[in-house]
């Protein structure tokens, strides 16, 4: 082999003959192919695959863009090329320019959060911090224009180093979302979705190239203080389901306590387990007039004023004093027999123990003897 021989080889040695990327990262959005200073020749092999796209330019200035598929790099599919390079005659010859790749696939489970409290006005608790956290999904929809706007001539380009504007971006939308929406705070949870459809209108990241493809809210916390009070107004707004509960427990127990009523003693268990039953009722009713009289938040912050007080009567039966017991309480005993109008009851404000069917208040617990049925006709 001669010297001009072993000339042609280098120069071929030297030409790029197949240009392609295979991406072996996660994360990566764009990546500089490498020509190291050779140039591309006439007929050389491109190969964009699946969610790429190959983007190329000469002297900073954008030249032809390529989608998924296998291409020879010829005057007739580089158009944009050929203009800029002033190709008269066509490409006969070597030539040089950047080539990059773009990903163009959705980069999933991002995730964002407020860095520090952001601030909304709510209409029943006034100005109010906030912070939020969830996940969305992007993409590149515009190759050609990321490159211009937003990697430059990196030769690299990470989801990382464009997440913290996108988070911005992100944050600024959510606080116009919640104040377009008029939503209350005590009902975000259950907007979410709505929420962040409203996002995901108003995120606009045209200007980069990119689309948001799912924005979605994982939590919105409200102030340590703010949140003890409204679970403290939710506990007062269930405390008349409570009562109805513990009425029902206590009607049981009284069942049961008729049910052994012969089984020695069993009447005595089942009269301790009302005892019992209704002592947990006064200790939450003691509770919720102190939570009352200490802060008086379930007005300031709109919830229910619990149910006053009942009305409590001590009972005198087989030789004991019980109680004190709700007048509810004491018509499941009339019902099963338990007490009769002669029992002795008393309660706060009276002078002394007087029988059941003397005090008005339970007078009508006893009532009359049921009338015979009228007769039939004819008869």
């Amino acid at each position: 082999m001669g010297i001009i021989g072993s000339i042609v080889d280098f120069v071929k040695g030297e030409l790029i003959n197949v240009i392609e990327w295979q991406d072996q990262s996660q994360d990566t959005i764009l990546h500089q192919y490498d020509c190291r200073g050779n140039a591309i020749k006439n007929g050389a092999q491109l190969t964009v695959r699946e969610s790429q796209a190959a983007v190329f330019v000469n002297e900073g200035e954008l030249g032809d863009i390529f989608q998924p598929g296998r291409y020879e790099l010829t005057t007739n599919n580089i158009p944009v090329l050929t203009k800029l390079k002033s190709w008269k005659y066509g490409l006969d010859s070597p030539f040089k320019c950047e080539v990059y790749f773009v990903n163009t696939k959705t980069f999933t489970a991002q995730k964002w959060g407020t860095p520090n409290v952001f601030y909304v006005r709510d209409q029943d608790f006034g100005r109010v911090s906030l912070r939020a956290f969830g996940t969305y999904s992007f993409r590149v929809v515009d190759p050609g224009l990321f490159v211009q706007k937003v990697s430059g001539t990196k030769s690299n380009f990470r989801v990382g180093e464009i997440a913290e504007e996108l988070r911005s971006l992100i944050i600024n939308n959510l606080i116009t979302a919640i104040g377009e929406s008029k939503v209350s705070l005590l009902d975000l949870a259950a907007n979410y979705r709505t929420l962040g459809e409203i996002c995901m209108k108003n995120l606009n990241t045209s200007e980069y190239g990119l689309q948001f493809t799912q924005f979605l809210i994982n939590s919105i916390s409200l102030p340590e203080e703010l949140q003890k009070k409204l679970d403290e107004g939710t506990g007062m707004n269930m405390l008349g389901d409570m009562n109805r509960y513990q009425q029902m427990s206590m009607a049981d127990a009284m069942k049961t306590a008729a049910a052994n009523g012969g089984n020695g003693g069993g009447g005595m268990e089942g009269m301790m387990g009302m005892m019992m039953m209704n002592n947990m009722m006064n200790q939450q009713q003691m509770m919720n007039q102190q939570m009352m009289n200490q802060g008086g938040y379930a007005q300031g912050y709109g919830q229910a004023t619990p149910p006053p007080m009942m009305s409590q009567y001590h009972v005198f039966v087989n030789g004991q004093q019980m109680g004190p017991f709700p007048i509810q309480m004491l018509q499941q005993m009339v019902a099963q027999g338990q007490m009769t109008g002669d029992t002795q009851v008393w309660k706060q404000g009276m002078a002394n123990w007087a029988a059941a069917n003397t005090v008005p208040e339970l007078a009508g617990l006893f009532g009359g003897a049921t009338p015979p049925p009228p007769p039939a006709p004819g008869a």
